[in-house]
């Protein structure tokens, strides 16, 4: 076997190791060399060296920027104590002190924490719980979700499941999925600043009352057979960046009390301030029965996720069959994990509102100018989180390259050229990543 070590990264990253959504003979990644603050140190595929604004956060989880001194130290007091055990029979600070900070802020009376490796274990955990509820009420009948299309919940298969079926990532396994109920997705709606400082939705009010009413008959078709609700709060993320009016949460929360259901939100990528709101649900006033949250739970440092759930919900599962919630991973409430999260959260509630805002307000003016371009449908913003949506798909590659030379990393996907930045951007980041994606979009798309 050749000794590699001397082949660029790229080079031998190829072929050998797979990447998300990419096939093993694709493009070349580009190799990152360090992240400091907001920026990533990359060799591209050629060797040219690069520094850019991380417009995308690792995928929306480094809120905090890289090599956060507060993140590093908790890390780093924990490692001096212990960076794993077992959770079965066991218990440690981190993950109580952590149960004890999600239940206080979450949105909603939330009772009861279980810890899971990822978002998409969390999205398991979740639909796991809410059979498990189901059959401790005496309706074990009751096996399927309804939620809607355009929905992104993760790549394992019970979240696969309640992915969109037809345009979502997954519709390479049709035989292999429960099949779900699907409503169909929430009409577009847009948040607007008013002359007197005050935000008001936007939507056309005929689509929403066709919307809900299809809902409300959906439910009532498949009543008997329904568990719960599921749905990512006010936006879809992977499923388009789709922002919808907050009436479609409420009316879901309706049909869930109408028919004994379950409540479940997703807020894996919108929870932690990104939309504007602590918890997207809160655009809404919903108090969710089960709440899922991961990405910026740990600033991005450690993989972990968690379920929040009700005392209801905890009641009728402790009163069940088997009396416990019937999973389990061996990294569960891992320490070290933990520990960063409990920083991460802290940071969180301590500047989210004036980081966010700001972000908000950078991105709204420096990301319209892309409206005005022929190849582009619409330019969004919600909390911070901005969007440019082209009229027809992405060259990924030539955007990438071109945002690139301009400073900025970006991951585009399907039509969409958008980005949830670090909320440790100052101002002058977000106008650079902002103007690099209408100047990457311009010269590219035209």
């Amino acid at each position: 076997m050749p000794d590699p070590a001397g082949s660029p990264l790229a080079a031998r990253d190829g072929g050998l190791v797979w990447h998300p959504y990419a096939p093993l003979d694709g493009p070349l990644p580009y190799a990152v060399e360090g992240a400091a603050g907001v920026r990533l140190t990359l060799t591209a595929p050629d060797g040219e060296r690069l520094e850019a604004v991380d417009a995308m956060a690792s995928w929306w989880c480094a809120v905090h920027g890289y090599r956060n001194p507060v993140l590093d130290a908790a890390a780093h007091e924990q490692l001096d104590r212990f960076s794993h055990v077992m959770f079965g029979g066991l218990t440690h600070e981190p993950a109580v002190r952590l149960a004890e900070r999600l239940t206080a802020i979450a949105p909603g009376p939330m009772a009861h924490v279980f810890f899971a490796d990822s978002g998409s274990v969390s999205v398991e955990v979740a639909l796991k719980l809410c059979l498990q509820y189901q059959a401790a009420r005496g309706r074990p009948r009751r096996q399927r979700f309804l939620t809607v299309r355009g929905g992104y919940h993760g790549d394992t298969f019970a979240a696969m499941s309640v992915c969109d079926p037809v345009d979502g990532m997954h519709s390479a396994f049709p035989g292999a999925l429960a099949r779900q109920v699907f409503a169909p997705r929430p009409p577009a709606a847009r948040l607007v600043a008013t002359p007197i400082g005050e935000n008001r939705w936007e939507c056309d009010e005929l689509a929403l009352q066709a919307w809900e009413a299809e809902v409300r008959s959906l439910a009532d078709a498949h009543t008997d057979e329904l568990a719960a609700v599921v749905v990512e709060p006010v936006l879809q993320g992977a499923g388009g960046m789709h922002v919808y009016h907050p009436r479609c949460l409420q009316v879901l929360r309706e049909v869930a009390d109408d028919h004994g259901l379950l409540l479940v939100v997703d807020e894996i990528a919108t929870g932690f301030g990104r939309t504007g709101r602590l918890f997207a649900s809160e655009w809404a006033e919903v108090s969710p029965d089960v709440v899922c949250v991961g990405k910026a739970l740990t600033g991005g440092y450690l993989s972990l996720a968690a379920v929040l759930a009700t005392r209801r919900v905890g009641e009728a599962i402790t009163r069940s069959e088997f009396r416990a919630l019937l999973h389990g991973p061996t990294f569960m409430a891992n320490p070290l994990a933990c520990a960063v999260a409990n920083a991460s959260v802290e940071l969180v509630e301590s500047s989210w509102k004036d980081d966010v805002g700001r972000v908000a307000r950078v991105l709204t003016e420096h990301l319209s100018p892309a409206a005005r371009l022929r190849s582009v449908a619409d330019v969004r913003t919600l909390g911070a989180v901005g969007v440019v949506q082209l009229t027809s798909p992405v060259d990924v590659a030539r955007v990438t390259a071109a945002a690139l030379r301009r400073g900025v990393w970006v991951r585009p996907f399907r039509d969409l050229v958008y980005t949830m930045p670090p909320y440790a951007c100052s101002d002058d980041d977000v106008r650079l990543v902002a103007q690099g994606i209408v100047g990457a979009v311009a010269e590219v798309h035209g």
